[in-house]
């Protein structure tokens, strides 16, 4: 409330009397609109995979987009896969947040495909050692 008494105060001494000031509001919700048109948001289940060949195909260490990942630590590449309805919205490589998750929340890069089964699913990349994770209501963002 302060700052906007203050904007108007400076509007008024700086503004000759002809001049209609700007309103504060209105331009204020303008930004906040632009900024949620700009983020797609997906709400899916994610689930984790490691580079076992019971959960990938035979040739594990090589993602779909023909990522080669690190046997030692494939976790380090921050992958994710997605399941094929969602990859209609995704190229390879696109940078997305993953947010809701816990632990799992940050930035990954779409790498890999779930297999044709399932819907509105992803699922990220951990190391062989780390435990299984199922979540679901977790937020997946497009960022540009």
């Amino acid at each position: 409330m302060k700052r906007l008494i203050l904007i108007l105060l400076i509007t008024a001494v700086i503004l000759p009397s002809n001049v209609t000031p700007p309103n504060p509001f209105k331009i204020e919700t303008m930004v906040k609109e632009e900024v949620v048109k700009e983020i797609k948001k997906f709400v899916v289940t994610m689930t984790t995979y490691t580079i076992d060949p019971l959960q990938t195909d035979d040739t594990p260490l090589e993602t779909a987009s023909g990522f080669e990942l690190d046997e030692d630590n494939p976790k380090k590449h921050r992958v994710i896969a997605v399941s094929r309805d969602i990859k209609k919205k995704f190229k390879f490589g696109e940078k997305v947040r993953v947010s809701n998750a816990g632990k799992y929340n940050g930035v990954y890069y779409v790498r890999d495909l779930m297999n044709p089964r399932w819907k509105n699913k992803i699922d990220i990349l951990i190391n062989p050692d780390d435990n299984h994770t199922k979540l679901n209501g977790v937020i997946l963002s497009k960022l540009n």
